[in-house]
């Protein structure tokens, strides 16, 4: 079973950055990853993806302020979220498209309150 640790959530100030990271508990050579999201009362969204050659995609409302990059060797992904705004605050979840099934760490929060 493969395990997702994320860290470096926390409570912020609009205006400010963070940068959450998730290691794998093993490789993510050939893995499309990303970065969930689910703020109360709402439905799970995607943010941000990352195919296995680097190609990008994200949602709209971060576009510009939000970038993932993966490093497969220290088998981590990670996302950079810069200008926080309170509507990013949620719970962030990293996800690991593996075959046959995905995985998912236990999620982080972010709060950006002033």
């Amino acid at each position: 079973q493969v395990h997702l640790e994320e860290s470096g959530g926390g409570l912020v100030q609009p205006g400010e950055s963070l940068r959450l990271a998730c290691v794998a508990s093993r490789s993510i050579v050939g893995v499309v990853m990303a970065w969930y999201r689910q703020a109360p009362g709402k439905q799970r969204e995607l943010v941000a993806e990352i195919s296995r050659g680097g190609i990008t995609n994200y949602l709209g409302s971060v576009e510009g302020r939000f970038t993932i990059d993966r490093d497969n060797a220290y088998r981590k992904v990670s996302l950079e979220m810069n200008n926080l705004k309170p509507e990013d605050t949620a719970v962030y979840y990293c996800n690991a498209r593996f075959q046959p099934a995905d995985a998912w760490g236990q999620g982080i929060q972010v709060t950006v309150s002033s």
